[in-house]
């Protein structure tokens, strides 16, 4: 099952993310380093209000240089001079920070084009209505003396913000190594880029040739081409593999004929002639924007060298021999390679590089792969006893046939019905005297190639396409190297994980050792663009930030304050009571064990779990039902939603009055089960009670930490509260009402092309503890980034804070998962504007920070302890230099402890910030925040906000599951696409009301 089902049954510290998962390795994401500039803004001290149409008095006028954010001394926000984000620019000259207007009605909050920075416009040359001038007028501010609009916008398009200053708040300093490698350039030199489009020649009299070619075809006629012309310099070009080639030198353009096995047209084009130079600008802060085609070129060129050499994946290359330990013996082994990127960072141009495992195929003849692959296949004669396996292996799978000289590929699409010995076809031969003659296939090798066929009662294999025959023996044909396995079972797929979980010392020489390897990311062809890749990991500062006071509760009810272990972060709560314990009258527990080998002794687990419940301040009464069954019931939605319903009846009955509804049902299950989606979905949109499940396992040995987190589950669905910070969240101290908002998109698999994608937005409700959250959940097209709506749902959420808290907040934090740098635009000028227009009104405007959490990159931060071990880095360990953006406001956090391969911090980048963060108080808030996670005594990887909208975004992937098997029970007939479309339907994803503000996700 899934990495996010481990702890749904039971208590382990939340998903991978969380406190247990340190992993890396697998190559999945990117990375992205940011450094600091200049500018920042100035806010007026004293006051409360946060807005300058609020106040009465006149604006006071900023200072005229000012590269730092002056903090208000009242803790506040004191706009207009602190908006959203500084000068794009760094100079002497202080900017405003702006935010993306269109709909408000404050004058630096227009839609319109930015003018020149120093450029003063009056607001009716911006088409100011005359609502604007009215408010302008009753705040006594001059039309001429408004601030021009900020200069971080780019054709009406909003970029990420500056960074306001540098971190300093650490409890103490820390040496490490970064996996980024510095590359040096010639700013002077000038990549020539080309299109290319190779094409088959057109043979008179035949039908051209349709099929894509190969980006392995494509690459080997580019080398041939190159090769035999010497027009075209080998060692000068970088080739993408598909439509796009970059050059040092200028090189020849036209059509040119290239044969091979075929013969093919190969036309080159000039595109572009692109200039180092404007890179070296962006990395210096002298423009804001990127320039990508520059960057994309030299990302190419840095990867032409291993893309001859190793076998190629996106951005990552593998050896093209396995070891022997990593052979997953079912034809499979895990092939080891790194991941690579070119990134902008505050050091210059940087190569972050990073260790990668991935699974192929072993390019062993067929026969063979079928012996490992098929257990009980030990004879080529079991290809007819076993066909089905068989033809469901090799289905799909690239073979090169060795009878003949060749590198063709071929595909396999299934056995002849026939052994070898039976077959025949008719021969077309240019020799008029064979043409038409049948000839068996055994002979026809004989006479071609010499070559004897063994295995003549098995089948051939079908490697032919529509309408053209193509049989060839088993033992003429060899996987091709570089197929991925995607599926393997759990002990490989566990396996493959462990590999991948290099410790930090193994992944710091291996990633060392391919950087200086002759199949690495150097080579001829890099240094002829004037490019070198430093060979020496990078040397960082990094600072630890404090772990923040926490809180539970005496057992008579007293606060009392909690010790952190120093090295690990974790706490205990032994003799401690949950500082928001609940009690649990009304509840059911079902065992599904009864027909099973190891059934629970149910009694027992009721005693230790209702006692260990109370050692926590949860005081859990005897369950109103009990009742016994099979797994079998987990077999059907109908079979689960009947047994819920009499659980429920049955409870009521037993003592649950009108108005007492059930509050919880624990559910022991023997193992992990596909029904468990039925159980969720039934549960949480049809009966509207929280669910916990426990595998028997775990339950029979009732040991105190699993029953702990058992309870720290229980207690958050039911209401409770955990733990608490026991001081104000930074940059929030003394203020009223703050809003975090945490926001994700679950995609459907790869392969799936019909699917709706789960958008999920969670938000708190609780003020200042911050540990209560509300969801929503909702499916939308097809692998698409944007949350429709988003607007309309965080207004929800804020009405559903005003409800709690008689107040909307005052205050809005927005945490956002799942979007690479290229679409922080997106997040930018659609998300935020939505937000805006949705929630804020005449006389409610919150001031808004908006912050992207990545965890899918490759950046590795190694510690270096005395002796020179190397370690991972300590929980709170922030990085704002050296490997970050060149200016925009970005940061690595490792809020975790990192028990388990090499811990992975999260890339946080802040976009938008109305709220005046320092880079000290934001780092110290996601730090605090990273300890109130529910499930688990330590800090968690990721900022709860985030976390927990990954885990309903995982939730409402399981109701589309579900939505799409009760489709194809009503549909006999259903296409993909019908079965599809009922997964959009919105009452699918639609939460009982009694849940519509429970924490039902942990």
């Amino acid at each position: 099952m899934d990495g996010r089902s481990y702890d749904q049954y039971g208590g382990g510290g939340g998903r991978g993310r969380g406190g247990c998962r340190n992993s890396g390795g697998r190559g999945y994401g990117g990375g992205g380093g940011s450094r600091g500039g200049a500018g920042g803004f100035w806010s007026s001290s004293g006051g409360s209000n946060s807005s300058s149409w609020r106040s009465s008095g006149p604006s006071p006028t900023p200072p005229s240089t000012n590269s730092q954010a002056n903090s208000s001394s009242g803790g506040s926000d004191n706009r207009p001079w602190r908006s959203s984000a500084p000068s794009p620019i760094p100079s002497t000259n202080n900017q405003p920070r702006s935010s993306p207007g269109g709909f408000d009605s404050r004058s630096w909050r227009s839609s319109g084009p930015s003018p020149t920075p120093s450029t003063t416009q009056s607001p009716s040359s911006r088409n100011y209505s005359v609502e604007h001038k009215a408010i302008l007028q009753s705040m006594k501010i001059s039309e001429e003396k408004q601030l021009p609009l900020p200069s971080n916008t780019r054709d009406d398009k909003i970029l990420p913000m500056r960074r306001p200053d540098r971190g300093s708040l650490s409890a103490r300093s820390v040496s490490l190594l970064a996996n980024h490698f510095s590359v040096s350039f010639n700013s002077r030199s000038v990549i020539m880029h080309y299109s290319v489009e190779i094409k088959p020649a057109t043979i008179a009299g035949k039908r051209p040739f349709k099929k894509s070619i190969p980006k392995t075809v494509m690459r080997s006629i580019k080398d041939k081409l190159f090769t035999e012309d010497d027009n075209f310099p080998v060692d000068m070009v970088a080739y993408d593999g598909e439509r796009n080639i970059f050059s040092a030198v200028e090189l020849p353009v036209g059509e040119f004929t290239v044969t091979t096995s075929f013969s093919y047209k190969f036309t080159i084009r000039e595109v572009s002639r692109l200039e180092c130079s404007k890179l070296e600008e962006y990395l210096c802060g002298k423009i804001s924007y990127i320039p990508r085609d520059v960057l994309q070129g030299m990302d190419v060129v840095m990867k032409e060298n291993p893309s001859k050499h190793r076998i190629s994946v996106g951005r990552s290359f593998y050896s093209k021999n396995y070891e022997v330990r990593d052979d997953l013996s079912c034809g499979v082994a895990a092939y080891r390679g790194f991941y690579q990127s070119l990134k902008p960072t505050s050091q210059g141009l940087a190569l972050c590089l990073d260790y990668s495992v991935l699974a192929f195929r072993k390019p062993v003849p067929v026969l063979d792969f079928l012996k490992e692959h098929i257990q009980g296949f030990t004879k080529a004669d079991d290809v007819i006893r076993m066909r089905r396996e068989v033809i469901n292996a090799l289905r799909g799978l690239k073979v090169n046939v060795t009878h003949r000289v060749s590198k063709q590929k071929f595909i396999i699409s299934g056995l002849t019905r026939e052994p070898t010995r039976s077959l025949s076809f008719d021969l077309i031969g240019r020799n008029s005297q064979d043409s038409g003659r049948k000839i068996g296939i055994v002979e026809y090798f004989w006479e071609k190639y010499e070559r004897r066929i063994e295995h003549l009662n098995i089948p051939c294999l079908d490697i032919g396409k529509p309408n053209q025959i193509n049989y060839v023996p088993m033992e003429f044909c060899v996987l091709v190297e570089g197929q991925r396995n995607r599926r393997l079972d759990r002990d490989r797929a566990q396996f493959l994980k462990r590999i991948s979980l290099a410790a930090p010392a193994e992944r710091k020489n291996s990633i060392c050792e391919m950087v200086q390897g002759q199949d690495g990311p150097s080579g001829v062809v890099a240094e002829n663009f004037d490019m070198k890749v430093e060979k020496n990991m990078t040397p960082i500062q990094g600072r630890v930030l404090g772990a923040p006071e926490l809180k539970l509760r005496e057992m008579n009810g007293s606060i009392c304050p909690v010790t952190v272990d120093q090295e690990r972060c974790q706490w205990h709560i032994d003799g401690k009571s949950l500082v928001g314990a609940q009690s649990i009258e009304r509840w059911a527990l079902i065992d599904f064990t009864s027909t099973s080998h190891f059934k629970m002794h149910i009694q027992e687990f009721v005693y230790n779990l209702r006692n260990h419940s109370s050692r926590l301040g949860m005081h859990m009464e005897e369950p109103v039902v009990c009742c016994s069954t099979g797994m079998h019931e987990f077999s059907t939605v109908s079979r689960i939603e009947k047994l819920l319903r009499k659980v429920v009846a049955d409870a009521r009955q037993g003592g649950c009055q009108q108005g007492k509804e059930l509050q919880l049902i624990v559910c022991i299950m023997t193992k992990r089960d596909p029904g468990y989606k039925y159980l969720k979905w039934v549960s949480e949109t049809q009966i509207g009670v929280v669910t916990q499940c426990s595998l028997s396992t775990h339950a029979s040995k009732a040991q105190d930490q699993y029953l702990t987190n058992l309870c720290l589950k229980i207690n958050a669905k039911v209401g409770g509260s955990n733990i608490e910070l026991n001081e104000q969240l930074p940059n929030f101290v003394n203020e009223d009402n703050v809003m975090f908002i945490g926001a994700d998109v679950n995609h459907p698999a790869a392969q799936n092309s019909t699917c709706p994608s789960i958008a999920a937005v969670v938000g708190t409700i609780n003020w200042p503890a911050t540990n209560r959250y509300a969801a929503r959940i909702q499916p939308q097209e097809h692998r698409k980034e944007k949350i429709v709506n988003f607007g309309s749902i965080c207004r929800d959420l804020v009405n559903t804070f005003a409800q709690r808290n008689n107040c909307k907040p005052k205050k809005i934090i927005v945490f956002r998962d799942g979007v690479s740098e290229g679409q922080f635009g997106m997040v930018l000028n659609e998300e935020l504007r939505d937000l805006q227009r949705a929630v804020c009104t005449e006389d409610y405007w919150p001031t808004i920070t908006v912050v992207v959490a990545q965890k899918r990159h490759h950046t590795r931060l190694f510690n270096s302890k005395d002796g020179g071990v190397i370690v991972n880095v300590p929980p709170g360990t922030v990085v704002d230099t050296t490997i970050i953006h060149p200016f925009e406001f970005d940061f690595y956090l490792c809020s975790h402890y990192g028990s388990l391969g090499t811990s992975i911090p999260t890339h946080y980048y802040v976009l938008w910030d109305e709220n005046g963060f320092t880079s000290d108080k934001l780092q110290k808030l996601i730090y605090n925040l990273c300890f109130t996670f529910a499930r688990c005594t330590k800090p968690v990887s990721l900022v709860p906000p985030v976390y927990y909208a990954d885990l309903v975004a995982y939730r409402g992937r399981l109701f589309q599951e579900v939505a799409m098997e009760q489709s194809s029970e009503s549909r006999s007939a259903a296409s993909a696409s019908s079965l599809s479309a009922a997964s959009f339907q919105q009452n699918f994803y639609t939460l009982h009301q009694d849940l519509q503000n429970v924490m039902y996700f942990v």
